[in-house]
């Protein structure tokens, strides 16, 4: 059994400072990436935790007692997944935090779902990051990858004037699948809209240059190309398209907001994203930016993307469950959590019913990056909630 840390609360530069564990803590164990690629997503969410964690425990702890938190770490890898959700179920994890991404998170929350307890993903956005992939027991924090892809088309077409899409999907992983299904369930409730073209890749390919030039072959550009990607690969892909000469708007979602990754596509213009919350300063509700500050201060740096957010979603709607229920018991807190309707947070709503433990809806902020600058333009929420059925195809 690999080693766990025992952190307190306080987020600082380098390290969380220990505590001493006491037996009446309640304990919320973090199956996450501490290292490899996933590092990229599950630290900035796993931060914004600890901060939620911290506030409870100085407001008076959550039931009366304090939240300890242990962590073990995946290595953003799935077989060292699993055996991290083994060490912090064996730690008496209370809640079990698991990656933010389907794929790399399931194989703790299938540990923590054998075991009976609860599981939240940081920020996955698969359907199958919950009841369907995991069990009657798992959460995501996030929202669901097809409303990004639906948000995206509903909004170019509204907003932008776009009646023809090009859709280039990425077939890596279940979240890049999940855009595009989102963006396909929507384009045919647009009067109009048609799709002109759509054609895959792999995130680690080295060259789209096929299908670049199948692009560019069309009689008409496209007024948007649907992108349906994610880190590493999408600064390739994005690159290469505009080296290509391809000017038309892309859409993707939100797994490539943040500017860390602009340098390689310098002054990237016509690139839009959806976004829970905006890093960049202009979030339209000043407490996300005066959560932005806190975990400046707490953590040293500005939050890297709006992945940041969910886990501190996670951590106030399962705390708000906990109080309700009056224990930590998996089943009555499930049940609480499928009570919430509409359960305002810092960054928006959250529904969870017994059929979807996700995001079937919600406001999304736009972000436009103009000659390699991201702002925010506006704001959509699609105009229909995507029904289970076809979240599931």
């Amino acid at each position: 059994m690999r080693q766990i840390r025992t952190f307190g609360l306080a987020v600082a530069a380098a390290a969380l400072a220990t505590a001493p564990a006491l037996a009446d803590d309640i304990v919320v164990g973090f199956a996450t990436a501490a290292s490899g690629f996933m590092e990229a997503y599950d630290k900035p969410a796993q931060d914004a935790a600890m901060i939620r964690i911290q506030e409870i425990n100085e407001a008076g702890g959550l039931l009366g007692r304090q939240i300890r938190v242990v962590t073990a770490d995946t290595k953003s890898d799935r077989a060292e997944g699993a055996r991290a959700g083994l060490t912090v179920v064996d730690a008496g994890a209370d809640l079990v935090v698991v990656s933010c991404d389907y794929d790399f998170g399931s194989p703790a929350a299938l540990v923590a779902e054998s075991a009976g307890k609860v599981s939240i993903f940081l920020c996955a956005e698969s359907i199958k990051a919950g009841i369907q992939g995991v069990g009657p027991h798992s959460f995501s924090a996030s929202v669901l990858a097809a409303v990004q892809g639906a948000t995206m088309a509903e909004w170019a077409y509204h907003k932008r004037g776009a009646r023809t899409f090009y859709r280039l999907l990425d077939t890596w992983t279940e979240y890049n699948k999940g855009i595009c299904d989102g963006f396909d369930w929507m384009l045919p409730r647009l009067e109009g809209a048609t799709l002109i073209g759509s054609d895959t890749f792999v995130n680690d390919d080295v060259s789209i240059a096929a299908q670049i030039t199948r692009i560019k072959a069309l009689p008409q550009a496209p007024d948007a190309i649907m992108l349906c990607t994610m880190m590493p690969g999408a600064v390739s892909a994005i690159k290469q398209l505009r080296d290509a000469g391809i000017t038309a708007p892309i859409l993707n979602g939100s797994g490539v907001d943040g500017s860390y990754w602009l340098s390689a596509v310098p002054d990237l213009s016509n690139f839009f994203v959806p976004v829970q919350g905006s890093i960049y300063g202009d979030d339209p509700n000043p407490e996300v930016t005066a959560f932005n500050a806190k975990y400046r201060e707490m953590t040293g740096s500005d939050p890297s993307t709006q992945y940041v957010y969910p886990g501190y979603v996670m951590i106030d709607v399962w705390a708000r469950a906990v109080e309700r229920a009056g224990t930590t018991e998996a089943a009555a807190v499930v049940a609480e959590l499928e009570k919430m309707r509409d359960e305002p947070t810092l960054f928006g709503p959250r529904t969870f019913t017994s059929e979807l433990h996700h995001q079937n809806r919600a406001r999304y902020l736009i972000v436009e990056t103009d000659q390699g600058q991201p702002r925010v333009i506006d704001e959509w929420t699609i105009s229909e909630p995507i029904p289970v059925s076809a979240l599931l195809r």
